[in-house]
C-alpha cells in the first residue's frame, strides 16, 4: 500500500527488527523514555512471533527504503487487541499519518473479529494522546507497564 506522501506501508517481518527497534527506542529516548529491550520492548526481537503468529498485525511504514514509522496489533483475548509501538519519526509527522494508521488499525481490529482496542501510553507523549481522545478513547485506571502512567481503551 502506498500513501500520496510517498510513503509505503506493509507487513513487517523479523528482517525488519533491528531498523524498527532503532526506530522506536530513538523516539522513546527523544521524550525522554527508556527503551527496556528485556521487558515492554521485547517483543521487537520476535515481530512475527509476537504479533503475527498469534494472529496480529505489525506494519512498517516506508520512506525511500528506510523504516519512518511504525504499529502494531497485539492480541489480549478473543475480544480485546492492545495497540502497540505506533511510533513516526519526525521527518514524517504533521501529514496526518497518525490519524490515517489509527483509522486503519480500528478497521483491521473490527475485520479480525475484535470487539475492543486498549493501549498504555506515558505522558510525555501528548500527541499521541489528543490524537487517541479525537477517536474516542477513553482513559482507564489499570496496571501499567513501567514505562507507561496512562492506559485508555475504544469499543469497536
Amino acid at each position: 500500500m502506498s500513501t500520496s506522501s510517498g510513503i509505503s506501508i506493509r507487513i513487517a517481518t523479523n528482517a525488519d527488527g533491528a531498523a524498527v527497534r532503532a526506530l522506536v527506542f530513538g523516539i522513546l529516548e527523544e521524550y525522554g523514555l527508556k527503551p527496556a529491550p528485556d521487558e515492554i520492548d521485547k517483543d521487537l526481537f520476535d515481530i512475527e512471533g509476537s504479533y503475527i503468529a498469534r494472529g496480529g498485525v505489525f506494519e512498517v511504514l516506508e520512506l525511500d527504503g528506510k523504516i519512518v514509522g511504525s504499529v502494531g496489533l497485539y492480541p489480549l483475548s478473543e475480544d480485546t487487541i492492545e495497540l502497540r509501538k505506533m511510533y513516526f519519526d519526525p521527518s514524517i509527522r504533521g501529514l496526518g499519518l497518525g490519524k490515517k494508521t489509527l483509522s486503519r488499525m480500528i478497521a483491521t481490529a473490527q475485520a479480525l473479529g475484535f470487539a475492543k482496542i486498549e493501549l498504555e501510553t506515558a505522558s510525555p507523549l501528548v500527541e499521541a494522546i489528543g490524537l487517541y481522545k479525537s477517536f474516542g478513547f477513553r482513559a482507564v485506571e489499570a496496571a501499567h507497564t513501567p514505562r507507561c502512567d496512562q492506559a485508555f481503551y475504544l469499543d469497536i
